[in-house]
């Protein structure tokens, strides 16, 4: 399966990975490698985890608050966003 990502969930999962080694050195790697494990498991099952819309789905994060919003269409995994789940709820709609 192809991977895609939208140009703001990359510019969503540096930030996030920035912020979180900004709080402790190390932490962003291991955001970004739960965010991948994420990434894995929807690969391995695209339809698992909670519809959001007709088209749209959300496999949230083991260790940290994010969700990872995504679609799947023919063989490509596109990533709308890697959303804070505690903040702006449905903030990425616009780009689905």
């Amino acid at each position: 399966m192809k991977l895609l990502f939208h140009p703001d969930a990359e510019a969503e999962l540096r930030e996030a990975a920035n912020y979180y080694d900004d709080c402790q050195t190390g932490l962003g790697l291991d955001f970004a490698e739960e965010v991948y494990a994420a990434i894995s498991r929807i690969i391995k099952y695209p339809d698992a985890w909670s519809r959001l819309s007709s088209n749209t789905r959300r496999c949230i994060t083991n260790r940290f608050p994010y969700g990872i919003i995504y679609q799947v269409k023919s063989d490509v995994l596109y990533i709308v966003a890697i959303a804070n789940l505690q903040r702006r709820p449905e903030y990425w709609k616009e780009r689905a």
